[in-house]
């Protein structure tokens, strides 16, 4: 019993000599937390739409949603919407039984849908493309979301000034002590880019109002893009 005891006491002595001496091998560190932020306008939009089409024969149904969706892929080839943009989301044929009563040998109609996705790039085209989506067919829209391209770019620069920043906060707390910044000992980073959030006026309402037009449907908004870096600097 003594020597286990005796043993135990021992491991802890050396677990606590070992600590002590990783303690006493770190450098003089100052830890800042630096901050950088990238404000932008989105570029582009997310348009979910269907078309829906009711008839009581279930290929008619079928037929005429299939012939307003190939209208509709045209429509938006012609806008200058590339192919690679347009995306059929989702579809689907059922009957429908009206007045709760399943138990019909035949449903009182057919229900054909066809869900597309389409992302448009140029914003101040967005009302005139959504107007001629109507007209080609489509009626019913779920909804739009604003996104911005290339968003890592973006998410770089943040990353740089938040670094910029970071360094800036190190230098003013040691100069103020009379000691220097040396090299990075450590850094940890999280960059992220946040949704849209509510401006009062957006660019292109801002522009519709200066060229006399009237004014867009939408407004997108804006990005921001945030980036913070806790870095450990060695204190020389």
């Amino acid at each position: 019993m003594k020597k286990t005891s005796l043993f135990a006491l021992m491991l802890f002595l050396m677990a606590a000599l070992q600590v002590h001496a990783q303690q006493q091998m770190m450098p003089p560190l100052i830890n800042v937390t630096g901050v950088g932020e990238v404000k932008l306008q989105p570029d582009e939009v997310l348009l979910n739409f269907g078309v829906e089409m009711r008839d009581k024969s279930l290929d008619v149904a079928r037929k005429q949603t299939d012939a307003k969706a190939a209208a509709i892929i045209s429509y938006l080839k012609k806008q200058g919407v590339e192919a690679k943009n347009i995306q059929t989301s989702y579809m689907s044929v059922q009957p429908i039984y009206t007045g709760g009563d399943y138990g019909k040998a035949s449903p009182d109609f057919y229900m054909a849908q066809k869900t597309m996705a389409v992302v448009i790039k140029k914003l101040n085209k967005f009302d005139e493309i959504l107007s001629g989506l109507y007209g080609v067919g489509v009626n019913r829209v779920d909804g739009i979301s604003f996104r911005v391209a290339d968003l890592e770019k973006h998410k770089a620069e943040a990353r740089k000034r938040a670094v910029a920043d970071a360094k800036q906060r190190a230098n003013a707390l040691t100069s103020e002590l009379g000691a220097k910044v040396g090299r990075v000992y450590s850094i940890n980073e999280n960059t992220y880019g946040g949704g849209p959030r509510p401006m009062y006026k957006s660019a292109m309402v801002m522009d519709a109002e200066m060229s006399g037009a009237s004014e867009p449907s939408i407004a997108g908004g804006e990005f921001v893009v945030t980036s913070n870096v806790t870095v450990s600097f060695i204190i020389e």
